[in-house]
């Protein structure tokens, strides 16, 4: 079976052959698609966990006032994730208040690395690190505090106690011990990360509005009108064995293919029910909306956000390894174009990327594995009613 780095790798060649045969669609869309100024993808990842240690390490620190070390107590047994900022906001004790200014500046740090806007809101919640954790913080144990991390591959995971101290945690062995840990609240960083994507992507020209042209289903005269689709009846992906402690994933699917206009079209999916690695969903959600290819074939691409995902950096590198193309009278595939785009460190350790689908049609029906056999779906086409 593929990896996903070799997968890449062999991205990169397939890419660089449509490369020799393209040529660039305009100097205005090449720009808009390599601003100055672009943040660095390869880097989100880094920063969003330096960003989440420093303040699991303020955090444990600030655990010695009893009174908030109390309060975040009580929250974290009545709920599976804490909204940090909001906890500090409404804290009674000094050091709950002396929190909110050091959350709120990691928030608006964690936005940045993640290219989004300002207004996206908290993004930085705590939770406990495993379930059997609660009867030992019930009981009054001392929680060590540590960063949610984002690569599957390590064997320690460094934690703080309120004297700041550092404790080397077995990254394969939950621990006795209750961990509070840092996390990223992926939902909503998602939400917001698709909407600059989208963004990004219509000012490239890769997303630009098509018209529905509704069509005729059957040849009777009482056919409906409306538009065709493929939709999605079941999908899953291989179990991973995720370990303790790993931040929350959230999934979403990159739609490509030749727009009708000629240019290549990008159209973003979420898919906030995936949660669970291993296991099988029905969502009969739509996936592909045919009116807005030029040709009956399209491309598939899902991912994840784990945390450390900059949306805004995605979309640019996206857009200029597509706006090289340019259609050629036939059908081309793009996945690998855009594989091509996302930076090294999404394929290492990272599960940033799930797996692809090539050359979807608008007939397939079906199980439907992955490139990579990391994932399936089952597709059939779907007849979309107008009103």
């Amino acid at each position: 079976m593929s990896t996903p780095r070799t997968h890449r790798a062999l991205a990169g060649l397939a890419c660089a052959a449509l490369a020799l045969v393209a040529l660039p669609v305009t100097t205005a869309q090449a720009s808009a698609a390599s601003s100055a100024g672009a943040p660095s993808p390869s880097t989100s990842h880094s920063t969003a966990e330096k960003i989440q240690d420093a303040l699991a390490r303020k955090t444990a620190a600030s655990l010695g006032d009893a009174p908030w070390s109390a309060q975040l107590r009580s929250a974290s047994l009545r709920s599976t994730a804490v909204d940090l900022l909001e906890l500090s906001r409404r804290a009674d004790a000094p050091a709950g208040r002396r929190m909110e200014s050091a959350v709120a500046e990691a928030n608006k740090d964690l936005a940045a690395a993640k290219g989004l806007g300002a207004g996206t809101g908290s993004l930085l919640r705590i939770r406990l690190a495993d379930p059997s954790m609660r009867a030992g913080l019930a009981k009054g144990v001392k929680p060590l505090v540590a960063a949610a991390a984002q690569d599957d591959d390590r064997s320690s995971v460094t934690a703080y106690d309120g004297a700041g101290r550092r404790h080397k945690l077995d990254a394969n062995r939950t621990p006795d011990r209750p961990v509070y840990l840092i996390d990223i609240d992926t939902s909503k960083a998602l939400a917001a990360g698709l909407d600059i994507l989208d963004r990004e992507l219509a000012k490239a020209g890769l997303s630009v509005p098509a018209l529905q042209k509704p069509v005729a289903q059957g040849t009777s005269g009482a056919a409906a009108s409306g538009v065709w689709t493929t939709k999605i009846t079941s999908i899953g992906v291989a179990d991973d064995q995720e370990p303790w402690f790993k931040g929350g994933a959230e999934t979403y699917a990159i739609v490509t293919g030749w727009g009708q206009d000629g240019v290549p079209r990008v159209d973003t999916v979420q898919m906030p029910y995936l949660d669970d690695d291993g296991k099988t969903y029905y969502p009969n959600q739509v996936l592909v909306k045919w009116f807005n290819y030029k040709y009956n074939l399209a491309d598939v691409v899902l991912m994840e956000d784990d945390g450390d995902t900059n949306y805004k950096a995605l979309a640019q590198a996206i857009a200029t390894a597509l706006l090289t193309l340019t259609d050629q009278g036939v059908y081309a595939p793009l996945v690998d174009a855009v594989l091509a785009a996302i930076p090294d460190s999404w394929y290492t350790d990272d599960p940033d990327y799930v797996d692809s689908w090539y050359s979807l049609s608008k007939q397939d029906q079906g199980r439907r594995n992955g490139a990579s056999g990391n994932g399936w779906m089952t597709v059939e086409p779907y007849f979309v009613e107008q009103f």
